[in-house]
């Protein structure tokens, strides 16, 4: 017995999905993500001073996963854009994109010494957050208890999800 024409169409449609789900133009997605907040700051503080940025991009995010996720194929992108539209997703974001983002991050936090100083968790929030307070020394100039706002994924790895840059940025 043979196919009808629909169901062929049905099938090619759904590969091409697949293949099209799986392409990514950003950087590979091994996890630097750490099992406790204060890891995944850490982390995230020495990649900045490595100007590591794939590093860097793996463990910032939000609960649903790193901000590499957010990269994607032309269609998949299409997609994500039009439900964006409509607050049904995010938008997507280029690897470029990321890279300056996070080129920028590093430049900011650029230190010679960093010390944990508090971790305290964060009040009504769907996914469990913590906020990281960290004293960063660059050259003569330490700044104190900057927050990083570090949240939770479903699989259990903590991200930085917001980091108060504007401490440093404003010389505080």
């Amino acid at each position: 017995m043979t196919r009808s024409h629909p169901t062929k169409l049905v099938c090619v449609l759904a590969a091409l999905t697949l293949l099209v789900g799986c392409a990514s133009s950003g950087p590979p997605s091994s996890q630097m993500a750490g099992p406790e907040p204060q890891l995944s700051v850490e982390r995230f503080l020495q990649a900045a001073n490595a100007r590591d940025l794939e590093a860097m991009a793996r463990i910032f995010g939000t609960a649903d996963g790193p901000i590499t996720n957010r990269t994607g194929s032309s269609v998949g992108c299409a997609a994500r854009r039009m439900g964006s539209w409509i607050g049904l997703s995010d938008r997507c974001m280029s690897w470029q994109d990321i890279e300056v983002w996070m080129d920028t991050v590093a430049y900011i936090l650029r230190h010679d010494e960093f010390r944990m100083r508090s971790e305290d968790r964060v009040a009504g929030r769907t996914h469990p957050t913590t906020r990281v307070g960290v004293d960063l020394k660059q050259g003569q100039r330490e700044f104190a208890n900057i927050p990083f706002v570090v949240v939770r994924t479903s699989s259990g790895e903590w991200l930085v999800e917001e980091i108060g840059l504007e401490r440093i940025t404003s010389g505080r």
